[in-house]
């Protein structure tokens, strides 16, 4: 899948605790995976990319089901990061946008990616996909985001 008509950018959403995004919006950058480089490998400069958060903090049970963050990865390749413990993961550097939290349910009959689709938190389970520019402009207006064209 994927929508070329933004030259050759790419659009994702990638999944996160909302405690998780707030730091890497504060930082500048993203994680996915716990951490792998494999998927943000997958992650050009330029291609957009917006955070769907399931929970407030990482393996929470609450249900937020909000978008948390939108912004354009800049240039650069992914890199570690020490965090400290042991843990030692790759991020990538994004520019993110001033953006409020929007919660899913009142897009889920118009984004390609949830459209009519009962069991659309499958997907999220992968923690980073591709989805079309339409999905992630109508993402970035929930959010009331000004994404570059």
């Amino acid at each position: 899948m994927g929508n070329q008509s933004m030259g050759n950018s790419r659009n994702w959403i990638a999944v996160a605790s909302a405690e998780h995004v707030r730091i890497g919006r504060a930082g500048g950058f993203m994680q996915v995976c716990h951490g792998k480089a494999a998927p943000l490998r997958r992650i050009k400069p330029g291609d957009r990319v917006a955070y769907y958060s399931p929970s407030e903090v990482f393996r929470g049970k609450d249900k937020l089901q909000h978008f948390t963050a939108v912004g354009t990865v800049r240039e650069g390749v992914p890199y570690q990061f020490d965090m400290g413990g042991g843990f030692v993961p790759f991020r990538r550097d994004v520019d993110w946008l001033k953006a409020e939290e929007a919660p899913i349910q009142p897009l889920l009959d118009v984004l390609d990616f949830t459209g009519g689709t009962r069991n659309w938190g499958y997907q999220l389970r992968f923690g980073l996909f591709e989805v079309s520019g339409h999905d992630l402009d109508r993402i970035a207006g929930a959010m009331k985001a000004a994404l570059p064209v």
